[in-house]
């Protein structure tokens, strides 16, 4: 079954999270968090495949294709980026947690992006009660 395109409020808060992972990854050097070493290894590529989720989110909901579509694509990039060497443009060392780290930045965009869409929804969602027809 084929979900619809997205809203214009749907397809801002994507370019809201493109942004945001973007960011992240270009200031990563500047994060001092516990475990920095980690975040500094690990934290960019999560970041990326966090943002190119949703860049990709947006261009399969024009296909009318949904979230897997979205997530399988963007997995499909960032895991060929990792094997290809920077698809011979950018510098890369192949790290087997990279590509863990990608898997894991695409799993975080999808909770985030499921769990928005069922807040924001009509109806029945997480956390509200069906409503009750009337006898």
């Amino acid at each position: 079954m084929k979900e619809s395109a997205l809203s214009a409020n749907q397809i801002q808060r994507h370019v809201f999270f493109i942004l945001a992972g973007t960011a992240i990854f270009i200031l990563k050097p500047h994060f001092h968090v516990p475990l920095a070493q980690v975040f500094h290894d690990y934290g960019g590529n999560a970041a990326v495949s966090f943002a190119l989720y949703f860049l990709a989110a947006i261009a399969v909901s024009r296909l009318g294709l949904g979230r897997r579509a979205a997530a399988g694509a963007a997995l499909l990039v960032v895991e060929a980026f990792e094997m290809m060497d920077g698809f011979a443009i950018m510098a890369n060392v192949m790290d087997p947690l990279d590509l863990l780290a990608n898997a894991a930045g695409i799993g975080l965009a999808l909770a985030v992006d499921f769990l928005l869409t069922v807040r924001n929804s009509p109806g029945p969602g997480l956390g509200r009660p069906a409503l009750r027809r009337s006898e």
